[in-house]
């Protein structure tokens, strides 16, 4: 939609609003060259306008930087959560590899036992 306004100066204006942005993007009505006021008005609204289209564009790039780095922060988040699974993972495996060590450990020495105790049975048959 396309809306006009008498500015600061009493000259008309023209402003385009984007209905599904809600945004105002200010488009100069060209200047009454009779008048040199007038001239300067144009002038100053243009470069007004370019700066509020450079804005603009620096703010989308900005978003998108943000959209971007919120998904990496999420990333990261999914990330630092495997990683403590894995290390706790880790830490319970390692233990019961402990555990399973030790006891083939006494296994094994019990089994050395019982051969000797077997063997010493049969010598003395």
């Amino acid at each position: 939609m396309c809306y006009g306004a008498i500015n600061a100066l009493g000259f008309f204006s023209t402003y385009v609003i984007y209905s599904s942005q809600q945004e105002i993007d200010p488009e100069p009505v060209p200047p009454c060259v009779s008048l040199e006021e007038s001239v300067q008005v144009y002038k100053e609204h243009c470069r007004m306008a370019r700066e509020f289209h450079q804005v603009k564009h620096e703010i989308s790039a900005l978003e998108d930087r943000k959209r971007k780095l919120l998904a990496e922060l999420v990333e990261d988040e999914k990330v630092a959560i495997e990683i403590a699974r894995l290390e706790e993972e880790f830490r319970r495996l390692t233990e019961e590899n402990h555990t399973l060590v030790t006891v083939h450990g006494e296994r094994a020495q019990q089994l050395k036992s019982l051969c000797l105790t077997n063997g010493t049975r049969r010598d003395s048959s």
